[in-house]
């Protein structure tokens, strides 16, 4: 394990970047900026496959709007209205995606420059949210640790506390592309999920869960990413492609359990996490990259805090969360 300088924000804040891995297995880069993965690497003929969609510059980072790599918070995915309601009192959210209040606000936590240090072989990066940050309560501190382990899995651990009733919601933004470039439409698709959440207008999710049989979202055997893709069905009309939380199966346990795998030509990717859905999203407005990456999102339900039957994602003082996600490459 590596660490260097990277460059500055236009703020004027040094971002540095760690090195996981490398050698005969799979390197990973992470920035402190926004703790982000830029960079993974995976050893294939005649040399090394990078597998994520990045920048090449911090000036990149700092301009693209589309959350790339990066750490996810306060909550992943849509609050519809910029609001949610808990314990009776009304909490007024940052409206950032026309409406709604999108990961966390703006800024969110993939603009800040985390603390790092090392811990063994791994590298642990913090960040500390205040109270009222974009709307939400609680003073939330929150710790992200990265490690490769057995020179073939990306692993990550999330944990955070806070001091006053709050809702949290973590993922990691990655962009994959198994094949370095072009569309991911040939990547074959595997998901251990029995119902998505349908969305409405805006891409909220709305509810009740919908079975996938008989749908373009049942991927529960390997299926092209683009097979169904351009079907005349509203879901997909609606978001341009998939972006939609699927309910994984079987239900989260302490540990993480196979819950997804992407492959393209040889190269596999297996999804563990501890998580309860994931959220299938083909890159539809990313921006001259239309569907040029596949992002798999180990979270909650977004949306959770106004639909109650949703899996809650209340966070209160004296609790800590706890949530696992390991990236498997092979072949």
């Amino acid at each position: 394990m590596t660490v260097e300088p990277y460059g500055q924000t236009q703020a004027g804040v040094a971002v540095e970047r760690w090195r996981l891995g490398g050698g005969g297995g799979i390197e990973v880069a992470v920035l402190t900026y926004g703790a982000r993965l830029a960079s993974i690497t995976v050893p294939r003929p005649p040399g090394r496959q990078e597998v994520l969609l990045g920048c090449a510059d911090m000036a990149g980072w700092e301009a693209e709007p589309a959350y790339l790599g990066a750490t996810v918070g306060r909550f992943a995915g849509r609050i519809e209205g910029a609001r949610f309601t808990l314990d009776g009192r009304e909490h007024r959210l940052t409206d950032n995606d026309s409406g709604a209040c999108l990961h966390g606000g703006t800024p969110g936590f993939e603009r800040a420059v985390w603390q790092a240090h090392a811990d063994g072989e791994a590298v642990v990066m913090r960040h500390t949210s205040p109270d009222g940050d974009q709307g939400f309560p609680g003073r939330l501190a929150v710790a992200v640790r990265f490690s490769v382990r057995d020179g073939r899995a990306l692993a990550i651990e999330y944990t955070a506390t806070t001091d006053a009733p709050t809702v949290l919601n973590l993922t990691n933004h990655a962009y994959f592309n198994l094949a370095g470039a072009g569309d991911v439409l040939r990547h074959s698709m595997t998901i251990a999920g029995d119902a998505f959440v349908p969305v409405g207008p805006g891409l909220i999710q709305t509810g009740p869960p919908c079975p996938v049989a008989g749908t373009p979202f049942d991927f529960r055997t390997p299926r092209r990413l683009g097979a169904r893709i351009g079907e005349a069905d509203p879901q997909l009309r609606l978001a341009g492609g998939y972006d939609h939380t699927y309910l994984l199966s079987p239900a989260p346990t302490l540990a993480p359990r196979w819950v997804a795998r992407l492959a393209l030509g040889g190269l596999a990717m297996d999804v563990h996490t501890t998580e309860p859905a994931i959220q299938l999203y083909t890159a539809n407005s990313l921006s001259g990259r239309r569907h040029e990456a596949v992002c798999l999102e180990t979270q909650h339900v977004p949306n959770a805090p106004n639909r109650k039957e949703f899996s809650s994602t209340v966070l209160r003082p004296g609790m800590v969360f706890r949530s696992e996600t390991i990236y498997r490459f092979s072949g």
